[in-house]
């Protein structure tokens, strides 16, 4: 286990990996980490045994950053550009799957990218660096529909408010820099008391999903996954907001026979034959030894789940709680 902890120098430090490690052991056969970013849960894997793993990620700057040290694994570490949700296009039969949902370190910490309020750039927030982007969204999207993302997906309830500012300010000139929309969504909020998050840390949130549809691809994601394990293969999800958590948790509750029914009233539905097996009915947080060494897991959760012998299926985007959109971002 020591050997899969990180030095103080890295870029990115992977949060509950220790705990992840200790869930699945032992680590054997061919994994896929769908949130390669760094590379900290990869590393991780392969130091405790694992035979392979497959590097997924659709920011080219991840393996940019990797290939100093990935040469030291050769045929050991295979990089894959794409998005977790095709993974079993990638592979199949794998002995496990690992996904942090978290924004790397490195994305946040440029701020060219514009993921961040904390430094003036460009109003980006592509982890793929193509297509739409924050600026595209913010500078054209409908008042409901930016009003209608900020809700359900930043969980923001000034939400109609800075929707509203927005529009108004847009009116004006174009929003182009972070720092241009963080002031909007401050001018609309009350000041931050001391020890509370930024007064646009909400709004950038649900900007960020949006921009990468990052619920659909989470939903896509975890049916991929259960096409892509073999029987007795490990799922591993680290979150780090409730709607993630909801999704991920009602995914596996649904997918391992324990959805149970709406109300006592309600007629109880004939279950297909589990595709998974909870290895922990709660999710596993942070210890107090990772809070000191990285404040960032204070909301992190784990959920691990093993795959059955039953077929791959279906689900409803809608049963696991994924936020819907009343207007369409197209």
């Amino acid at each position: 286990m020591a050997a899969a902890a990180r030095p103080e120098t890295d870029p990115h430090i992977p949060v509950l990996l220790r705990p992840l490690l200790a869930a699945v052991a032992p680590v054997t056969g061919t994994w896929l980490d769908g949130t390669f970013g760094a590379g900290g849960y990869t590393r991780g894997l392969l130091e405790a045994g694992a035979d392979k793993v497959i590097g997924v990620d659709r920011d080219p700057l991840a393996f940019e950053m990797a290939a100093d040290w990935a040469r030291k694994f050769g045929d050991r570490l295979v990089l894959q550009a794409g998005v977790f949700s095709r993974m079993d296009e990638y592979a199949t039969d794998l002995d496990g799957v690992v996904l942090d949902l978290g924004v790397s370190s490195m994305q946040l910490d440029q701020a060219e990218r514009g993921f961040s309020f904390m430094k003036d750039g460009p109003l980006d927030m592509r982890m793929s660096q193509e297509g739409e982007s924050a600026a595209d969204l913010v500078n054209t999207a409908s008042e409901a529909l930016l009003a209608d993302i900020l809700f359900h997906f930043g969980e923001e309830r000034a939400s109609r408010r800075i929707a509203k500012a927005i529009v108004r300010a847009r009116a004006e000139a174009p929003i182009t820099t972070t720092l241009q929309l963080a002031a909007i969504v401050e001018s609309c909020l009350p000041r931050a008391k001391p020890g509370q998050s930024h007064p646009a840390t909400r709004s950038f949130q649900g900007l960020r999903i949006a921009v990468n549809s990052e619920y659909d691809e989470l939903f896509q994601g975890l049916m991929a996954a259960e096409r892509a394990l073999k029987p007795g293969g490990q799922l591993a999800v680290v979150t780090f907001h409730s709607i993630e958590d909801r999704m991920v948790k009602r995914f596996l509750q649904a997918r391992a026979g324990q959805s149970g029914r709406a109300n006592r009233y309600a007629p109880e539905t004939v279950q297909d034959a589990p595709q998974f097996v909870l290895k922990s009915r709660k999710a596993i947080g942070p210890d107090a030894q990772e809070l000191a060494e990285n404040p960032r897991a204070r909301s992190a959760k784990l959920r691990v789940a093993q795959r059955t012998d039953a077929p791959a299926g279906t689900i409803d985007a809608r049963a696991i709680g994924m936020p819907q959109l009343k207007e369409s971002r197209t």
